[in-house]
């Protein structure tokens, strides 16, 4: 993670949930469930919320485990872990605070690894990218699960367009507004039009040696989730 990113995020904490509620007029919520829908059907004992900021999505795997698993919420940020740690879950869950390009497991130790709404922080480069998808494929376990929830390009030209200048129109005013931190949003609402499409995603996942990606899209393209195994 960034210098600048170590900066920025322990300012947001406190408001940070509200702001994507508000932002993605609460579809975040909805799209984060049909994650955890899909995360759910995933064998094993081990799940890995990577990323995990204040806890949202552990808190909704924790209420889809099976009786059986322990799940871990990992981020680098305290101020977010500790919102997280607050929250209240039906399974057993652990907190670890750690890097996401150097993630405290052992190789082949995770039956399932989700992130939502943090791939585009570990991709300022392709190069950056890769090395925190060749860490997550170490620590899963063969035939283990990466369920993958972010911001996407629409394969439309004028729906993109119009989806970039939403970006452009509210992120920085409300989030600013609301948290206090004009720099946070002024990244967030950069590194929206910056990431990935859902097929050159797709792609970036098979380079790393993920085999049967999937992807589905929501509200016109704007978010994609991708499911891929080790």
């Amino acid at each position: 993670m960034s210098e600048g990113l170590k900066k920025i995020y322990p300012h947001l904490a406190p408001t940070y949930e509200l702001i994507n509620h508000l932002l993605t007029l609460g579809l975040d919520i909805r799209w984060r469930k049909k994650a955890v829908q899909e995360a759910a059907r995933t064998k094993g004992h081990l799940w890995l919320d990577m990323c995990s900021g204040t806890g949202e999505m552990a808190q909704l795997l924790s209420q889809k485990a099976p009786k059986g698993v322990s799940i871990i919420s990992s981020d680098f940020c305290l101020p977010m872990l500790q919102r997280a740690f607050h929250k209240k879950y039906s399974s057993l869950v652990y907190f670890a605070l750690s890097q996401a390009n150097q993630l405290p497991f052992p190789d082949n130790s995770l039956d399932l690894i989700t992130i939502s709404f943090a791939t585009r922080n570990l991709s300022p480069s392709r190069t950056l990218l890769n090395a925190h998808f060749q860490e997550i494929y170490r620590i899963l376990k063969p035939g283990g699960r990466l369920v993958n929830l972010e911001t996407s390009q629409p394969s439309s030209w004028s729906i993109r367009r119009l989806f970039h200048f939403y970006i452009r129109l509210t992120v920085i005013p409300i989030g600013t507004f609301l948290s206090g931190s004009k720099p946070g949003y002024k990244y967030l609402s950069s590194s929206i039009p910056r990431f990935y499409s859902p097929d050159e995603f797709q792609a970036v996942l098979y380079q790393q040696g993920f085999k049967r990606v999937k992807y589905k899209s929501f509200f016109w393209g704007t978010t994609a989730l991708h499911i891929a195994e080790k």
